[in-house]
């Protein structure tokens, strides 16, 4: 094993069989980390985006946080009870593509995927950003570092998920798992401290007030006020990102697959609904302040702003500070709880993404290689290329949450609407072929839960259109359109492909004739090679061919190959500008055209060497033949190796047994 090899498998394991892809597959303990990791962990920044929002109009504003978390919970309760539906009813993995397709066509199908494409990329971007974020708030130094903190957070991840989805999940469990008890445990304390132990104290934000934006310095009211709740509203519909995840991951779970993929979409929804509301009611009890620009909004009892010194902390990381304001390691557990579930949640694109890519690649909307699984059976180059598309938003936005989740939530609802909206048709056409009563009972029951989708998630991606629209999402909607078109191409470019290489009458007649060059550059053991092995292949006619610079060399290579009695013609074509790739190419392009029914056959004699940089003193003009060759219609190219000794010696030292990792100290000793 070279070291290349042995750091790849240090990095992804073993290699996997196909046939152990069924172990491969999710109990539904592990899959709610892989799949539900992002909306679990949107409860840590979405109520933040609400407050962020309302705080351009002042402490006022706040009053009506509650209520938009109320709206927000309603609709993931909506979502949620749809895509109840969509998992029983596609269990291929397509997820809303697949509904969008087989409903509503390819174009929608195309809309939705482009759509979560960009949403998934997303997903990844805000997530980690998040997590540095936390970080910083949590430990000192890594602060004014988040873009490094993110970037490594990224590679990490992707390092995990090419090991394959179940040893991610398992890595995933313990963290998640740990998030949702804390936080549970935190909203817990903090209700059962106000409403029975006497009341919770006010955070250490309480005492600031908040600067309004000029709109909103005369109070609340009017379209500007009605526009900005709405904006709220949107923003913390971030919630919802990552639910159709579990659509996309069908295929990962244990049998049977749909009824476990029904069931942790409850556990999912019930959870993150919980948390997410409670945590916006507890920073209301709390007053929590927090503001888009703390620095000048954020306003001392003095009325002076608090500066740029004030490092703001998240509205979990103060919520934490003052319910275990006893407790002090409470405090730190669900920190770094949810700093590493942030890190987590890209996971659910992790797993989603490079499925989706496959599909696509399937269905030849996308390159083949998405196709293609890794060692691990996972869908590695899916893997990789989320992982690049992540890491350059994240450095294009200084790894901002703020910034990035403007763009966020479009894809999203884009995805939620065109999929209950064909979930709706799949219904109405099954509802015409049944005439069984208990059957079109629960039929129509499901289309009505859909329905209600469709108009819940409908009005959601119009509200989120117009509020964010000219604050960011016009670039998520313009990535989306360019994904959409370049599927497209994609799609045409295989499909002419495909054309051309069908079958006519005329590909199943032979040749004319076959005419055989081999390309000789000076007469030595390669190229007495390459002539035997054109002459055992039985050409109609067969010719060496040299290319002239040297007069006196080519009279004396003339008078060597009489001496030698080589039973081939040689054919020395002039190169007055010492040329020899273009001489070539101009005498076998007109062989062509004088025969254009012929075949013509070139033999290369190339070298093979053993090491990297004896390739680079040998083969270049070898390569630069074939390449300008392969483009030329019935011409065929054939390189005919000759191994060097430094060849030799490679392939001798490969094929020595080396000693396994371990073998010493076990006791196995070689010679």
């Amino acid at each position: 094993m070279g070291i290349t090899e042995g750091l790849k498998r240090a990095l992804v394991g073993r290699k996997l069989r196909s046939t152990q892809l069924g172990e491969t597959l999710l109990p539904k303990r592990i899959a709610l980390p892989v799949f539900a990791s992002d909306p679990l962990s949107s409860v840590a920044y979405s109520p933040d985006e609400i407050f962020l929002t309302l705080s351009v109009a002042g402490v006022g504003a706040y009053t009506y946080s509650w209520k938009i978390g109320l709206f927000i919970a309603f609709v993931m309760l909506a979502v949620v009870a749809s895509y109840r539906q969509n998992v029983q009813a596609y269990q291929s993995g397509g997820g809303d593509y697949e509904v969008a397709t087989v409903n509503l066509g390819a174009s929608a199908g195309l809309g939705v995927a482009s759509a979560l494409w960009v949403d998934y990329v997303l997903t990844v971007a805000v997530s980690i950003s998040s997590a540095a974020q936390y970080l910083g708030s949590a430990v000192s130094v890594f602060q004014g570092h988040e873009v490094a903190v993110a970037v490594t957070g990224v590679v990490l991840l992707t390092a995990i998920n090419l090991r394959g989805a179940k040893e991610s999940g398992t890595a995933f469990a313990i963290p998640t798992y740990v998030f949702i008890v804390s936080m549970l445990a935190m909203v817990a304390w903090g209700f059962l401290r106000e409403f029975v132990g006497g009341g919770l104290p006010d955070a250490e934000t309480a005492e600031f007030t908040i600067l309004p934006e000029d709109p909103f310095m005369s109070g609340l009211g009017g379209l500007a006020f009605a526009f900005l709740l709405l904006r709220a509203f949107a923003s913390g519909c971030a919630t919802l990102t990552g639910v159709e995840a579990i659509a996309n991951g069908v295929p990962a779970f244990r049998p049977p697959k749909g009824k476990n993929a029904a069931t942790t979409l409850l556990i999912l929804g019930a959870v993150a609904t919980t948390l997410a509301f409670s945590i916006v009611v507890l920073a209301n009890i709390t007053n929590v302040r927090i503001a888009e620009d703390p620095a000048e909004q954020l306003l001392r009892p003095d009325g002076s702003p608090v500066g740029h010194d004030f490092h703001q902390d998240p509205i979990v990381g103060q919520l934490a500070r003052v319910i275990f304001d006893h407790f002090p390691p409470g405090f730190l557990i669900v920190t770094v709880a949810t700093g590493l579930i942030l890190l987590l949640a890209a996971n659910t694109a992790f797993n989603g993404f490079p499925v989706l890519g496959s599909i696509l690649a399937r269905d030849r909307y996308m390159p083949r290689q998405l196709d293609t699984r890794g060692d691990r059976l996972a869908f590695s180059n899916g893997i990789a290329l989320l992982a690049f598309f992540a890491i350059a938003l994240i450095i294009a936005f200084d790894a901002q949450v703020t910034r990035l989740i403007q763009l966020y939530i479009v894809g999203v609802f884009v995805s939620f609407t065109l999929s209950q909206a064909g979930m709706v048709r799949h219904w109405t056409r099954l509802l015409k072929d049944t005439t069984d009563r208990s059957v079109r009972i629960r039929y129509n029951r499901s289309r009505a839960i859909n329905g209600f989708g469709f108009m819940v998630t409908g009005v959601v991606l119009v509200v989120v259109l117009i509020t964010k629209f000219t604050h960011g999402a016009w670039i998520a909607i313009l990535a989306m359109v360019i994904v959409f078109l370049l599927m497209k191409a994609i799609r045409g470019h295989y499909d002419r492909v495909s054309l051309e290489l069908e079958i006519h009458d005329s590909d199943v007649t032979l040749p004319s004739r076959v005419h055989a060059i081999v390309l000789v550059s000076k007469l030595h053991k390669p190229t007495m090679r390459a002539l035997a092995y054109a002459r055992v292949s039985r050409p109609n006619t067969i010719e060496a061919l040299t290319v002239e610079f040297d007069p006196a060399e080519t009279e004396a290579m003339m008078q060597r190959w009489d001496e030698l009695a080589i039973p081939v013609p040689l054919k020395v074509i002039n190169s007055p500008y010492r040329e020899l790739v273009r001489p070539v190419l101009r005498y076998v392009k007109e062989l062509r055209k004088a025969s254009p029914r012929d075949v013509i056959t070139v033999y290369i004699p190339e070298y093979v060497v053993g090491r990297w940089w004896e390739q680079l003193l040998h083969n270049q003009t070898a390569l630069r033949l074939k390449g300008r060759l392969l483009f030329m219609p019935g011409v065929m190219v054939t390189s005919v190796p000759y191994q060097l000794d430094s060849a030799g010696k490679a392939k001798e030292r490969l094929s020595k047994e080396r000693p396994a990792a371990g073998d010493v100290r076990r006791g196995f000793q070689g010679d």
